[in-house]
Order: structure tokens, then C-alpha cells, then sequence
């Protein structure tokens, strides 16, 4: 049975060494906070202008102002610098979080859409931190994806078998 991990690569083409070359620079003191703003507002402005209705609506019960927070944030804590996001709003556990949404292969492609396009808008990242923040975010986005079809199936009923009182035949 393939891990998460195996199977955010598979699905995402990107590879587990690729996805966290992150953790080879100290993106944080590199870019500064001022950049993971800049991309996390940026990339929700597209969110919450989206055309497409089925994907602006995974968000419509969430502030704009928070999902800018907790995003920049979460993006500063895991590429080095201070823990800002646990320190507000405990351990990141990305697929609890992201629990409540429809977290699919369609969602997923819609969301790194909408990244790339506020990565290319965002000046202050240099061309390798943006190419390794990509991987990272494209690997992650398919972690997720495959943590969603896990908890779905933990969510199926039982087989019909299951549920007999009477022992099955031999």
C-alpha cells in the first residue's frame, strides 16, 4: 500500500527530494515576512475573485483576512522561520484542517492555478524560491488530496456482511 507521501508525488509529478528542497535554504531569512504576506494575499484576492462558483465556494465560509493569516503564517513556520502559525493556532496538522473541505484532484489543480499566478505576480521571490516553493506546494496539495480519499474511505459504510447478526456461512 503506497504512503501519502508516495502518492502525493505519483499524483503531483513531483518528487519527495523536489517537494522538500524547501528545507535546503532558510526561505524565511531569505525572503523575508514581507514576501509570505505579499504571496498569501495576493493568492487569496485571486481565490476570492474566482470565476469558477464550485471552487469559490469551498471558501465562502471563511474570512479573507484569516485565510491570508493562517496561510502566511503556516508558510513561515515551515520554511524556516519563527513558529507563528502554532504559536496561534497549535500543531498545523494540514489534513485535519482541511477536513471540512472537498479537498479533490480538481480542487487541488484549481488551487496551485491560483499560487502560481500570485507566485509569478510576486516580485520580492526569486525565480529558484518560487520554483521550490512550487514543487513544494504542488507535493502538498496532493497530500492532501490523497488524506481526503483516505478519511472518505474510513467514511464508508460497512459491507452488508458486517452488519448481519447471523455468522457467515463456511
Amino acid at each position: 500500500m503506497q504512503s501519502l507521501q508516495e502518492k502525493a508525488s505519483e499524483w503531483s509529478g513531483v518528487s519527495q527530494a523536489d517537494a522538500f528542497a524547501i528545507d535546503t535554504t532558510n526561505l524565511f531569512q531569505k525572503l523575508g515576512l514581507q514576501a509570505f504576506i505579499n504571496l498569501s494575499t495576493d493568492f487569496y484576492n485571486r481565490v476570492y475573485e474566482d470565476e469558477e462558483v464550485w471552487f469559490k465556494s469551498i471558501f465562502v465560509n471563511s474570512k479573507k483576512e484569516e485565510a491570508i493569516q493562517n496561510q502566511y503564517e503556516f508558510f513561515v513556520q515551515r520554511m524556516g522561520g519563527p513558529p507563528l502559525y502554532s504559536q496561534r493556532k497549535g500543531h498545523p496538522a494540514l489534513i485535519g484542517r482541511h477536513r471540512p473541505f472537498p479537498v479533490t484532484h480538481q480542487a487541488a489543480e484549481r488551487w496551485l492555478h491560483h499560487m502560481q499566478k500570485a507566485l509569478d505576480s510576486t516580485a520580492d521571490i526569486d525565480t529558484d524560491s518560487k520554483l521550490k516553493m512550487m514543487n513544494f506546494f504542488r507535493h502538498t496539495a496532493f497530500f492532501l488530496v490523497a488524506g481526503d480519499q483516505l478519511k472518505n474511505q474510513n467514511q464508508q459504510p460497512p459491507c452488508k456482511h458486517a452488519a448481519s447478526s447471523k455468522p457467515a456461512a463456511v
